[in-house]
């Protein structure tokens, strides 16, 4: 008869999630994800079947939370124009917060590390992607209904633009450019819209 598990699975993937973004996959060993989740490899092996299988479901997990802080804040009552600098501004706080590791964001960093020879990984980035793309070009569609925007450009290439914004932020605060250029970035990106 098997043993049931004794430890929490979701408290392992938070501190898996938490390895691979603060090193990356590829230098994420399984020794790494052992000591961060205080589990043996047998329990790693058997929970979760592979280092990738983790890292899959870890990378979902940090997508939903990111994802679900975006839509509250795209959700709110703010006009659409305060929205899209909350998101810039969210961005560059926390690139800049005291205690800021540099770990960046990890699905910038799994773009650049992973994707272009994984193509179950590029797939849930695509994924993550048009779904985070559908739900700025609304914003920015009723916002140019509602005169707020005053951009002729099509919405769709404005939540391009918005989601390159927010990656090009991230790769600059890990490169080591200070808030001040990041506040410049943002509000010159403000200006197209």
């Amino acid at each position: 008869m098997a043993r049931p598990r004794q430890f929490d699975e979701d408290r392992a993937l938070d501190a898996a999630m938490e390895a691979f973004w603060i090193t990356g996959y590829e230098a994420t060993s399984t020794q790494d994800l052992c000591d961060a989740t205080g589990l043996g490899r047998s329990s790693i092996y058997n929970t979760f079947k592979s280092k990738h299988d983790l890292f899959e479901r870890a990378l979902a997990r940090y997508m939903e939370r990111k994802n679900a802080e975006m839509y509250a804040l795209l959700e709110s009552e703010l006009p659409a124009r305060q929205k899209i600098r909350a998101l810039l501004q969210r961005t560059i706080d926390d690139e800049c917060a005291a205690g800021a590791d540099g770990r960046g964001c990890l699905v910038v960093n799994t773009c650049i590390e992973v994707s272009a020879h994984d193509p179950s990984v590029a797939a849930a980035l695509e994924r993550d992607y048009g779904a985070r793309l559908a739900a700025l070009r609304a914003v920015i569609e009723s916002g140019q209904r509602a005169g707020d925007l005053t951009s002729r450009t099509d919405a769709g290439t404005l939540a391009h633009l918005l989601i390159a914004t927010i990656g090009g932020l991230r790769v600059s605060a890990r490169a080591g450019i200070g808030r001040a250029a990041l506040e410049g970035v943002a509000d010159a990106a403000m200006s197209g819209f």
